[in-house]
């Protein structure tokens, strides 16, 4: 009888481990989950301020990263700048979807002016300047002194960094509507004419028999992280005009219009 119990005892704790295994799935739940929970408990200001608070943290801190704030290779990828990249994107889609809806009458021309009004670096550093980006970034001392946290250039790309970090936190939707809170009013009150200086320029030209104006970067001053452009506009048989800008597009609107200022045309057309 001793040789027939030894088969039970091994059998015992055979049959007993796979109820072992379910608590440990609901104690590994509930300890994934506890991060969550204390992040939600404690926004940053710039979550309240933007409607939207991260379940991963260190997203929100990788957004508001500039290279300065870091050494060595973890530069590139610890700053906001792979996050930049990514936001730039969604918020070109956001803006197209909303444009797409809310102007059902509107053509593909009117709607790429528009787009770009949007989208443009002027846009997102307003934005950026609406929420108070600036004082939740983390900078190097040297671009603390700098002014960083008042640079447009920063705070635009800092801007389209946050966008990528909420998407990949809560998916489109999430961006979607951050987007929309911030852009909405923007989309129905352009702070610009729809039709930039480059746009007049070109069609003024075309109605004399000209040819499309050449552009030509002149000249690229300050550091690497924040140019300057110089670019020239020339048509013939008429001395070129110069513009400067944070970009390339915003020098060429500026020379465009420096252009159509000495020829007497209004540059909103």
């Amino acid at each position: 009888m001793s040789r027939k119990a030894e088969p039970k005892s091994q059998g015992t704790p055979q049959a007993a481990a796979p109820k072992a295994s379910a608590p440990s799935k609901a104690a590994a739940s509930a300890k994934a989950a506890k991060p969550k929970a204390a992040r939600k408990a404690t926004a940053t200001p710039l979550e309240e301020t933007i409607g939207y608070r991260f379940s991963d943290a260190d997203l929100l801190e990788r957004a508001l990263t500039h290279i300065s704030a870091l050494k060595g290779a973890q530069g590139r990828t610890g700053s906001y700048q792979r996050l930049e990249f990514l936001g730039d994107h969604v918020l070109g889609l956001a803006i197209s979807e909303m444009l797409f809806e809310a102007f059902p009458k509107a053509d593909e021309g009117e709607l790429s002016r528009r787009l770009a009004d949007l989208v443009r670096r002027e846009t997102c550093a307003d934005v950026a300047r609406a929420v108070d980006l600036g004082a939740a970034l983390r900078l190097g001392a040297s671009e603390v002194r700098a002014g960083g946290r008042s640079r447009g250039a920063i705070l635009a790309d800092v801007c389209e960094s946050l966008i990528g970090a909420i998407f990949l936190d809560g998916g489109y939707p999430a961006a979607l509507a951050f987007v929309q809170r911030f852009w909405a009013e923007r989309m129905r009150k352009p702070a610009r004419p729809l039709r930039d200086p480059k746009t007049v320029l070109q069609e003024w030209a075309q109605a004399r028999g000209l040819p499309t104006p050449s552009y030509r970067e002149v000249e690229r001053t300050g550091p690497h992280h924040d140019p300057v452009f110089r670019v020239a506009v020339t048509l013939p048989e008429r001395e070129p005009a110069e513009g400067k800008g944070r970009s390339k597009r915003a020098a060429e609107q500026a020379a465009a219009s420096a252009l159509l200022s000495r020829e007497g045309v209004r540059a909103d057309g």
